[in-house]
């Protein structure tokens, strides 16, 4: 396992669209993997896109801590719709998400705090759909699909913004919220998330 560097809002790679993967279960792309879960592990971070340690392939890993996802969950209407049983969204394992592609459910925004690790030290209000379906390959070639609502949504829509040259200040309604993490109170202290809520 090796630590990556992690890419600071600016860099070029952190500008463009990632290219597909054209191979799920080639073993660079499992090493890749491996080594970007270990780098959001070692920044305490939620999520972590390869754009955002310098290779520029669709590819996300990502984890909802339970609790996280109960307290920010808790601010929003989580009965809006008639979705599967994810939505219904506590913890999720870490996940790994080849090429995903995504489907809002609902029109219905909320907006919360987000950081992200290549935005280091600051956090901002962002507004995200709160229900959507997203499809992705594992690293064993598999398809599959999840429904999300709440936090699990935004944390997935934060990590694939990453994968279209999208970071989350270009999503803000409002520049005054754009705050560093110092000046927050603890109660309301977004995570390093990039990720926290993102990657």
């Amino acid at each position: 396992m090796t630590l990556l560097k992690i890419a600071r809002m600016g860099h070029p790679v952190l500008k463009q669209r990632a290219a597909e993967v054209q191979d799920p279960t080639a073993p660079e792309i499992r090493r890749l993997v491996v080594d970007m879960i270990e780098t959001m592990r070692d920044a305490n971070g939620t999520g972590l896109a390869a754009p955002q340690v310098h290779i520029p392939l669709r590819v996300v890993v990502f984890f909802v801590n339970e609790g996280r996802a109960a307290r920010e969950n808790a601010g929003d209407d989580q009965d809006s719709g008639d979705f599967d049983a994810d939505s219904r969204d506590g913890g999720v394992p870490l996940t790994v998400l080849i090429n995903p592609e995504l489907e809002f459910l609902s029109e219905d925004q909320s907006v919360g705090w987000e950081g992200c690790l290549s935005v280091p030290g600051l956090a901002g209000q962002v507004p995200r759909y709160t229900a959507l379906r997203y499809s992705a390959y594992d690293l064993e070639g598999q398809r599959f699909e999840r429904v999300a609502k709440g936090f699990h949504a935004r944390v997935v829509q934060h990590e694939c913004d990453h994968l279209d040259g999208v970071l989350y200040p270009q999503r803000m309604t409002d520049l005054s919220s754009l705050t560093f993490t110092t000046e927050i109170g603890a109660a309301s202290e977004p995570s390093q998330e990039d990720g926290d809520s993102d990657g």
